[in-house]
């Protein structure tokens, strides 16, 4: 029989009631939306990278480059500023992220995902009517700012008001919809490279899930935990009983306060997350993004149709290439879906690593004898080479893509949940930017051993989940520090000042026994 894991305050977790509500479900999918903006850019600016008539237009140096039939296959695309347009995106992100963090706390996840909405709209309508390469920067750093809010805010509203048996499988609704929204920037890609004008309607389709987003979220509730941590307790429970479809939500709303009291006794979230009792949650945080990034996923899934072309396939059949790795990608993360609660998240990271290593391997190994510098492979050798690459997606997709953000979003406690997950989005974003602008030099210098070098990463990330990544399934999100930082054999050695559930559990006891 199971044991029962009772919380810090005295009762056990089984008795939160709580059921899947419709109301929940609906909060969950339109907040996700800011996963499909983030997905979509992703997905897009490879595409476009690609085309000719965008080439022309910003980058003419690389489309003379790319003409030229003998050039070197890996250094066709080797251009800073091509690679600027990628990643300075990421780097905008990277700075909005800790503003967002500050939003979040002080106006709420819903308010951040609105700005989030607003700014990636308005960078859709800059990049689309460019016409100089400043003016494409500028869209793109509005963009990022839109990414940098949504990253932020999606992922915490959707740890907060999911019920914890069902938080992994909600929380990855956010990694669904970066996929669907690569996956259709994959699909306007293929369609659009052949018009003149394709390209301004591949960046100007950005703009539409951030409509979804900006005119779905009037209908969502803001979290309990926000509206507790602002002050707002009759609207933070009477939110909590609707989107868990009870009326005893005591025990649960109990914990939120508790929470709230602790968070709001901190001055300075960002100087709290020094203390050592937050070290693990930080250190886990930012290398699960940091990881996440080194898997080399955003290398294949920025550069697939370059990538493709480097291989041998011509430009549409590059396209379509990421296309059905695309597709690969979002079938894959609704396994993550269905077995994140049941299988955990130590033994889904754990088997993706072995499987993406495989693929890495026997990519860059097919790379190293069968590509020379200025052939391409033959077609039955090529069309091994990208289902090595849907293998390798595969493994990312229902492991490492969407637990980097679960993860990262449910083991910070309230006191530094925003600051110490802005860190983590920083980092996503810092080295999502340092990826973008350094793969196709890299490319050029390393060849195939390219692929060797994030073989490397893989096998560094596997003895981190063995050694030092806990279990957090199945944990409620305010009883972390209880049940898995003071148990983990090495992490328990930083928990030594964290006595604010204890201080806080003997004022509330002090306060009952006076009205007493």
């Amino acid at each position: 029989m199971a044991p029962i894991i009772t919380s810090s305050a005295g009762f056990s977790v089984a008795d939160f009631s709580a059921k899947l509500t419709w109301r929940v479900l609906m909060c969950g999918i339109i907040a996700s939306t800011g996963g499909l903006m983030f997905g979509y850019d992703i997905g897009v600016s490879g595409g476009v990278s690609g085309m000719d008539t965008f080439l022309k237009e910003f980058f003419p140096k690389v489309y003379l480059r790319k003409q030229i039939a003998k050039e070197n296959n890996y250094c066709k695309y080797d251009n800073q500023l091509l690679q600027l347009f990628t990643s300075s995106l990421y780097l905008a992100a990277l700075v909005m992220s800790f503003y967002a963090a500050t939003m979040c706390k002080k106006f709420g996840r819903k308010v951040t995902m609105q700005a989030a909405s607003v700014f990636f709209l308005v960078g859709a309508l800059f990049t689309v009517a460019a016409h100089r390469l400043w003016m494409l920067i500028i869209g793109r750093i509005l963009l990022g700012f839109g990414v940098g809010c949504g990253n932020q805010a999606v992922p915490l509203f959707i740890s907060e008001i999911a019920p914890v048996k069902f938080r992994g499988a909600l929380n990855i609704c956010f990694q669904l919809m970066i996929t669907i929204g690569i996956l259709l920037a994959n699909i306007v890609n293929y369609y659009t490279a052949p018009v003149s004008w394709g390209w301004r309607l591949s960046l100007g389709l950005a703009g539409v899930p951030a409509l979804i987003l900006m005119i779905g979220s009037f209908s969502i509730s803001e979290t309990p935990t926000s509206l507790v941590e602002r002050g707002k307790l009759s609207e933070g429970r009477a939110i909590l009983k609707a989107i868990r479809g009870v009326e005893n939500v005591d025990l649960e709303f109990e914990e939120i306060q508790n929470a709230c009291e602790i968070a709001n006794r901190i001055q300075n979230p960002f100087k709290n997350l020094m203390k050592t009792s937050s070290r693990p949650q930080l250190v886990i945080g930012v290398l699960m993004q940091v990881f996440q990034q080194f898997t080399g996923i955003n290398a294949i899934m920025f550069y697939a149709p370059v990538l493709f072309q480097t291989i041998g396939f011509k430009n549409d059949a590059a396209l379509l290439s990421a296309v059905i790795t695309g597709t690969v990608n979002v079938l894959s993360t609704l396994v993550s879906i269905a077995l994140v609660d049941r299988a955990g998240r130590r033994s889904l990271l754990l088997e993706a690593c072995v499987q993406m290593g495989i693929s890495q391997a026997a990519i860059g190994a097919i790379l190293a004898t069968k590509l020379s510098l200025t052939g391409s492979l033959d077609h039955g050798t090529a069309i091994w080479v990208v289902l090595l690459i849907c293998l390798f997606v595969s493994g990312f997709a229902w492991s490492w893509g969407p637990l980097g953000w679960l993860v990262a979003s449910e083991i910070f406690p309230l006191k530094t949940r925003a600051a110490g997950f802005s860190f983590a989005v920083s980092s996503n974003m810092l080295f999502t930017a340092v990826i973008a602008q350094s793969f196709l030099s890299m490319m050029c210098k390393m060849r195939a051993g390219i692929f060797f070098f994030f073989l490397a990463w893989i096998v560094v990330m596997g003895l981190f989940v063995v050694f030092l990544l806990p279990e957090t399934k199945q944990v409620p999100i305010d009883e972390m520090g209880e049940r898995v930082w003071k148990q983990h054999w090495y992490w328990k050695r930083f928990m030594v000042d964290d006595d604010d559930h204890v201080q806080a559990k003997k004022a509330k006891n002090l306060e009952k026994g006076v009205s007493s």
